[in-house]
């Protein structure tokens, strides 16, 4: 657990939830992460979530052997992360909880909290010994009170949620000890699913963070990035650009097989250009990893059959959450069938106009689809992919 001089890693594994924020699915769990900081002064950087606060706090009294926790830095205040703060608070009653303004009004709301805290700003320093925390402020990356700890003399970026990832710790912790296939996937699903409304924020953030000499960074989700990290911060960036790598993501919902089989021309028709092609059931595959895809990908065609007048509803609301995080840049394409009345091309067309995309390509079948029309979703596939 000791990851640096002085430096201990006091997180846990979580590997009993199902879904994360009860929304999106831990096939491989998530780790709470917190770092312990033994100096002349000793500092927590966040807790844990509250059911597992026991066996951190049995951690901290392991390693610290009687001594006692002075200063506990709250970087983010979401419940996975402060939940454990008033059991700290029992243990060592003395502590001085130290937030900015935001996080100690939270503090307060959340958690009853308003004695024994310390404020801090934009550049605030706060001295342990042979070590100096600094502290910048990160808001809406992706709580409006976010910061980020800096540790000066070591060159250690506590950043918060940042570069976090989905995906328990159970090899290590830090990347070196790490197989980095699964984390990696599991980045871009995190960040398209809880930060991805907010690439304005991270870009303003990397702007202010990046000209430090950062060694490592302990993010409070996923691995300690120390020989990756700029890999990591390479994958925030990219993302908070909306700037996708070259593959198509075809997405498609069918109620009776006729919108698969036309999803799996126009993959065929992508395929003979690009080799990155993904093709997902709506219906079967949960919308979390596929956004995350999204995301990702530069290439994006949807397909679904007109439901009640509209989009199939698990196509509507992916739509949904697309526009819901603003995504920017993708080359878009769209197909759509329907039987008496066609409204899900008309749909898509009014989703891409309302991201301000260019007016896409579309195919429409009605009931069964016909040699001519094969071949223009064969050309749709095609066109997207050429447009990479």
């Amino acid at each position: 657990m000791k990851l640096a001089e002085n430096l201990y890693y006091v997180g846990v594994n979580d590997r009993s939830k199902d879904l994360f924020e009860n929304m999106l699915p831990l096939p491989y769990g998530v780790s709470y992460n917190s770092f312990l900081l033994v100096d002349d002064k000793v500092a927590l950087i966040d807790t844990v979530e509250a059911p597992f606060v026991e066996q951190q706090l049995e951690t901290i009294q392991r390693i610290l052997n009687g001594r006692l926790v002075d200063y506990l830095i709250v970087n983010h205040m979401e419940p996975d992360h402060s939940s454990g703060i008033q059991a700290l608070r029992l243990l060592y009653p003395q502590v001085q909880i130290v937030g900015n303004a935001k996080t100690l009004a939270m503090l307060q709301g959340y958690y009853g909290i308003s004695d024994g805290v310390y404020e801090v700003k934009e550049g605030s320093e706060l001295a342990l010994g042979k070590r100096t925390l600094r502290f910048y402020m990160t808001p809406m990356v992706h709580w409006p009170e976010v910061m980020m700890a800096y540790d000066i003399e070591n060159h250690i970026l506590f950043s918060a949620d940042a570069f976090g990832c989905f995906g328990t710790l159970d090899a290590g912790i830090l990347d070196t000890q790490l197989n980095l296939d699964l984390y990696w996937k599991e980045m871009y699903r995190y960040y398209a699913n809880i930060v991805g409304k907010y690439g304005n924020p991270v870009q303003t953030a990397l702007k202010k963070l990046l000209p430090l000499q950062i060694d490592m960074i302990c993010s409070t989700h996923g691995p300690v990035w120390t020989k990756h990290l700029n890999e990591a911060v390479s994958i925030y960036d990219r993302m908070s650009r909306y700037e996708g790598e070259k593959g198509v993501v075809i997405v498609y919902g069918s109620m009776y097989g006729h919108t698969e089989r036309m999803a799996q021309v126009v993959a065929r028709g992508a395929g003979e250009v690009c080799k990155k092609v993904f093709l997902y059931d709506i219906s079967k595959t949960d919308s979390s990893f596929i956004v995350g895809e999204i995301f990702r990908y530069k290439g994006l065609i949807l397909g679904s059959p007109t439901y009640s007048n509209d989009l199939f509803p698990p196509m509507k609301a992916l739509v949904d959450k697309l526009e819901l995080r603003g995504l920017k840049n993708r080359q878009f394409g769209a197909f759509g069938s329907y039987t008496w009345a066609g409204a899900a091309v008309r749909s898509f067309l009014a989703f891409a106009e309302r991201m301000k995309w260019e007016t896409p390509p579309t195919v429409e079948v009605k009931q069964a689809m016909t040699p001519e029309q094969e071949e223009d979703l064969m050309q749709l596939g095609r066109t997207i992919a050429t447009q990479l």
